[in-house]
């Protein structure tokens, strides 16, 4: 298997976490959503990018950004349908926006 390549994200999410009220914390069941697959969802849905530009942004091929985005659509789903609690948390990421504040020194 290859190694994974690193995938570019604008920022971090600020909530980590998204939990059900209707279940007390000791039943719920969680899905993790990796933050390069939060980013995806924000390109692809918040922002309304076609996926190619998206990619581009996130430094990986179009089909690559289409996996990851179906990978994050089948597990928010899982967590919206099956209430489950969604944490965001690992990838294979870099900020940009870190990247750019150890080149202004």
């Amino acid at each position: 298997m290859r190694p994974q390549k690193t995938r570019w994200v604008k920022c971090l999410p600020g909530e980590r976490c998204f939990r059900p009220k209707c279940k007390k914390p000791g039943e719920l069941e969680g899905v993790v959503l990796t933050i390069d697959e939060f980013e995806a969802i924000r390109l692809a849905d918040l922002e309304e990018m076609a996926h190619a530009p998206a990619a581009k942004l996130m430094k990986v091929s179009r089909s690559t950004f289409t996996r990851i985005l179906a990978r994050a659509h089948k597990k928010v789903a899982d967590g919206l349908v099956n209430i489950k609690a969604i944490r965001i948390e690992g990838g294979c990421c870099t900020v940009a926006g870190e990247q750019m504040k150890g080149r202004e020194k």
